[in-house]
């Protein structure tokens, strides 16, 4: 016959003089197991490709860090793929749905970039040419926009270039019926961005991505940007 704990005994952690008599000392104290050790998250594998692709620039006027790679998701990463847009080589299309940029090339293929753009109400679709081109451009905000955000008054006659500049390392200039767009394919450090509806209707890339958008883009260069799905 087993015999019943006294009621004042302590459920676990702690044996009396009558437990150890009666051989509780043999029990298993499942109760009583010590807490688990925090385990350390493993950190995200970075293929070595891509680490070299987005590691820091040192040859730019204003040094680029490397791209925490991590904040945003794979297929956001530059890559070479099939021409998915139907559009002949040396075209510019943005798919707002997916939030891709193509850059076309020959032989049916297409560079495909992850981007950033307008958050609701600010986006902007249509074809466009790119006559203009800057490194490190001066970004002056349209009034309009100092008018939501008041701070911006100090940068009416231009921000000078560097990496807080929100136009970053490289800038397109989108033209259409001559006429300035006032939107612009640009750069960016804010890696967190891409492929989200953030910006204030300009496509943002990465610095690392535009620096390598603007060396192939001739001026002239067609751009289509296709307005976003909806399901």
């Amino acid at each position: 016959m087993t015999a019943e704990p006294a009621a004042d005994e302590p459920a676990c952690g702690t044996l009396t003089r009558r437990a150890v008599v009666l051989g509780a000392a043999a029990l298993p104290l499942a109760a009583c197991q010590l807490p688990e050790q925090p385990v350390a998250p493993m950190r995200p594998v970075i293929d070595a490709r891509y680490a070299a692709m987005y590691g820091p620039i040192f040859t730019e006027p204003y040094p680029i860090p490397a791209v925490d790679i991590t904040k945003f998701e794979p297929q956001f990463l530059r890559r070479e793929v099939r021409n998915p847009t139907g559009q002949a080589p040396g075209t510019i299309v943005v798919d707002t749905t997916a939030k891709f940029l193509y850059f076309t090339l020959p032989n049916g293929l297409a560079m495909r970039y992850g981007v950033g753009l307008g958050r609701a109400g600010f986006g902007w679709d249509g074809t466009a040419t790119i006559p203009l081109k800057r490194k490190w451009p001066t970004w002056t905000p349209p009034p309009e926009m100092i008018v939501r955000e008041p701070d911006l008054e100090q940068w009416r006659e231009g921000m000078p270039p560097g990496l807080a500049n929100p136009l970053g390392a490289r800038a397109l200039y989108l033209f259409q019926g001559g006429a300035d767009t006032l939107y612009r394919l640009h750069g960016t450090q804010e890696a967190f961005s891409i492929g989200r509806n953030v910006s204030s209707g300009c496509v943002r890339l990465l610095n690392h991505d535009i620096i390598d958008l603007y060396n192939r883009t001739p001026l002239g260069a067609k751009v289509i940007v296709r307005p976003a799905a909806i399901y």
